[in-house]
């Protein structure tokens, strides 16, 4: 038998609510391209939980889950390898989420610091939807319906994880050993900041690089980064820490022996900011170029984008049917059929 059958599983995904941009690139997809060939991985496109901000958009959404396949595709995840599932398309999601609710509390619920923030950030007052402050609930059947061992994370979506472990502890604790409990895989860039600098990159707030960005708009983006506000002219000395742009190098510059060079130069004053944002511009259309490329090439067979979508869909549907057989047996709902 072929030992990615056999292998644990990993699940990992994204809200389509916009492009897929450079931090999705360095926080999770580039550990997608390694994790597909050690382990059965699964990706999905969580449409149903994208609708606590888009549920009067319903055009929108659709239109997104196919840019985002374009997405993954153009980055190099590969059909053959890793399983891509429509969230709406698996009810058993669903019906585990509504189980998960009895076993967690309003307050808890509200203490999550990754929902705290997102509220925050979206300027969500007392008028709380209950579908966005459950949504960690239903992350949390996503991940367990498929029977997750590892959940790839920026160190923002920890809290996440921590309170799908609860629950699944809970669970096993009062049915019986039913579910597993997942843990946690740190990428290798947590967290890539905004170009503003003052927030993760964040598709709501319109301070990404999206993975199709063609080169006048990475130029523009970069051009607007926040560097050092105390380096007014080139001799001035530097600040690596806290400077965007130097984030980006440290996450996609190959050359890192170059790099630091770099770093040292613009600490001493040798350098300035324009020269410094120029290489990040050549680097970063650099690494897109070739993904600029496979996206088109993807664009030309649609059809085929939304099979793949299907076929995986469908075979992630048995793994959840079973899990789903197990709950309910623990749950001693199907004594009487």
């Amino acid at each position: 038998m072929d030992t990615l059958e056999t292998s644990p599983v990993v699940l990992t995904g994204d809200r389509p609510t916009g492009p897929l941009h450079l931090g999705h690139y360095a926080g999770s997809l580039e550990q997608r391209l390694q994790l597909q060939n050690k382990y059965r991985q699964y990706v999905l496109i969580a449409d149903v939980q994208a609708m606590t901000d888009y549920f009067n958009q319903p055009e929108f959404l659709a239109r997104q889950v196919r840019e985002i396949m374009l997405d993954y595709l153009s980055v190099g995840l590969d059909p053959a390898k890793t399983t891509f599932v429509l969230q709406s398309q698996i009810p058993e999601i669903s019906e585990l989420f509504v189980y998960f609710l009895n076993l967690i509390t309003l307050a808890r619920l509200q203490r999550n610091p990754t929902v705290k923030d997102e509220m925050k950030q979206k300027k969500i007052g007392a008028d709380i939807p209950a579908g966005f402050l459950t949504y960690p609930v239903h992350q949390a059947a996503d991940i367990t319906v498929f029977g997750a061992a590892l959940v790839p994370v920026g160190e923002d979506q920890l809290p996440m994880i921590e309170q799908t472990r609860e629950i699944v502890r809970t669970f096993n604790r009062t049915y019986g050993d039913t579910l597993v409990e997942p843990r946690a895989l740190l990428s290798r860039v947590p967290r890539l900041p905004g170009i503003e600098g003052r927030s993760k990159m964040s598709k709501s707030l319109g301070n990404t690089i999206p993975l199709h960005s063609d080169p006048g708009f990475v130029e523009r983006q970069v051009m607007r980064m926040y560097t050092d506000p105390l380096k007014i002219h080139a001799s001035d000395p530097g600040h690596v820490e806290g400077n965007v742009v130097f984030s980006y190098l440290d996450a996609f510059d190959p050359d890192q022996e170059g790099l630091a060079g770099l770093k040292e130069r613009y600490i001493s004053g040798k350098t300035g900011d324009v020269a410094v944002k120029k290489r990040l511009i050549a680097v970063l259309n650099d690494f897109l170029f070739p993904l600029r490329a496979k996206r088109k090439e993807w664009e030309r067979h649609i059809p085929s984008v939304l099979e793949i979508l299907r076929d995986g869909t469908v075979k992630a549907g048995q793994q959840a049917r079973d899990t789903m057989g197990r709950v309910r047996g623990a749950l001693k709902m199907e004594q009487f059929l």
